[in-house]
């Protein structure tokens, strides 16, 4: 297959004593690729058909914004558990539980009869990927040894999770207009049970070192911090920045993060070993994560409602609209692992999050009465093309020189990274455009908060750009060694 990973005929990964042969690496590309697509794409998928699922329940409009809110908690506040759950417990063990979690939740959202009913399954959705989602990234980087196969293993991931977000909008819309909102939760179920099918059999164990306790107290007050910080930025859409109902949640949540870090300090067996962070690529590169996730996580959000409540297209007509985006963002995540060998990771990120923030700058360009081409292809393309030239690099960056004990830990921070800096960037970007909008609602009004919401992200950008020049390693430290050809 084409960009993927290839390993010389008939090899086979290593195992550990007593097991059977492992698959060979394309198997494990693909299974961990697998996964990483279904836990993306419901990010975004149920964006289209919270209007169906609304009319079809009878939800409120607080009830629905859970739907999108419970499963973005869940996930974000148990990512670093799941990644340690996967070092001491088996990374396939992990990867099939989060799986089966995952899809079993799936259909009871599919199925639900009352509100509450999808709301409880949503969260179980997010309890499973936050399980699922460091293990696919872990799979890839316990079985690959660093170098140009794991930069391309990585890209493959990279542009398949690029992928299942961009797609995200355009599945949704096509099945429920064509069928109903409950395929898009159902789709799941097939293709989790493929998935779970295939690594059951072919998938062999493993698992970083010694198996050991787990660290229950950091789990606790990490998930608890997590989620409460979580929380506070999810109220701050409906309830303000300066509410009680936000900040009591956001400085909980901080203390509790504070005091999580003093006791992985002490204890013998952290859920998270510190030492990681002394570590420059690791450190910078989710730094540079956290950034970027803030700017670029709400680029689709904002071009959604720009093409429906602006240009007046149909939830089909805008993810359609998407399509040129998604094809980008995809075709960049390839070519990405080639430029890094001749660049070095440190100048293609910069490069990506420049392009990026040009992109930004010309959608912020777009009025109310804008043309597609040059109004949402154009701008789109620069940005995803952008996206899809940093993403490799900086998760290679992330997950390089860390000790193959700590690769789930090291996933999940990543993981947390992105999340939770898209999570606070959508909704402070959301409040920029609203402060603008006001009360308004005609397409003028309306086109002018957007756009100042993507120039405020240009400036995040930016800054990210700065932050990379000073603090990402130099292309000796960080860069791989060029892959022949």
């Amino acid at each position: 297959m084409d960009g993927m990973p290839q390993s010389p005929p008939g090899t086979r990964l290593p195992t550990a004593a007593g097991s059977r042969a492992a698959a060979p690496l394309w198997v494990i590309v693909l299974t961990a690729c697998a996964g990483q697509f279904l836990v993306v794409l419901d990010v975004s998928v149920v964006n289209v058909a919270l209007p169906s699922m609304r009319a079809d329940l009878g939800m409120s409009a607080s009830g629905l914004q859970w739907v999108v809110n419970l499963y973005t908690l869940a996930f974000a506040g148990l990512m670093l558990l799941g990644g340690r759950a996967g070092d001491l417990f088996g990374r396939k063990r992990v990867f099939l539980v989060g799986l089966a979690l995952f899809t079993a939740a799936s259909l009871a959202g599919g199925l639900a009869q009352q509100p509450w009913q999808l709301l409880a399954a949503r969260a179980a959705q997010g309890v499973g990927a936050a399980v699922l989602a460091p293990s696919t990234l872990t799979l890839l980087t316990s079985s690959v040894p660093e170098g140009p196969a794991r930069v391309r293993a990585i890209g493959t991931w990279a542009a398949v999770g690029a992928g299942g977000g961009a797609a995200g909008a355009l599945i949704g819309g096509v099945l429920t207009d064509a069928l109903s909102w409950r395929w898009v939760l159902l789709i799941n179920v097939p293709i989790g049970a493929v998935v779970l099918t295939c690594a059951a059999l072919w998938l062999t164990e493993s698992r970083g070192g010694q198996r050991r306790r787990l660290d229950i107290p950091g789990a606790v007050l990490v998930t608890a911090g997590i989620g409460a910080v979580s929380y506070g930025i999810v109220q701050t859409e409906s309830h303000g920045w300066t509410s009680a109902a936000a900040l009591l949640p956001l400085a909980g949540g901080l203390a509790l993060v504070a005091v999580f870090l003093v006791v992985e300090g002490r204890t013998q067996a952290p859920l998270v070993p510190l030492g990681l962070f002394r570590l420059r690529a690791v450190s910078a590169a989710n730094t540079a994560m956290f950034v970027t996730g803030a700017a670029m996580f709400s680029s689709w959000y904002f071009l959604s409602l720009y093409m429906q409540n602006v240009l007046g297209y149909t939830p089909i007509e805008a993810g359609l609209g998407f399509v040129p985006h998604s094809l980008t963002i995809v075709a960049a995540s390839k070519l990405a692992p080639r430029l890094l060998a001749r660049t070095g990771a440190k100048a293609l990120a910069v490069t990506g999050v420049l392009m990026a923030a040009a992109g930004y700058l010309w959608q912020s360009t777009a009025g109310a009465g804008g043309e597609y081409v040059t109004d949402i292809v154009g701008p789109g393309i620069l940005m995803m093309a952008g996206v899809g030239f940093m993403i490799t690099p900086l998760a290679h960056l992330a997950t390089s020189g860390a000790p193959a004990d700590d690769a789930g830990v090291v996933s999940g921070v990543m993981n947390t990274s992105r999340t939770m800096g898209g999570s606070l960037g959508l909704a402070v970007l959301s409040t920029v455009a609203a402060t603008r909008i006001g009360a308004g609602s005609d397409p003028e009004v309306l086109a002018s908060g957007y756009s100042l919401a993507f120039q405020t992200g240009v400036g995040i950008l930016l800054g990210c750009a700065a932050l990379m020049l000073i603090a990402l390693p130099r292309p000796p430290d960080a860069a791989p060694e060029p892959a022949k050809a």
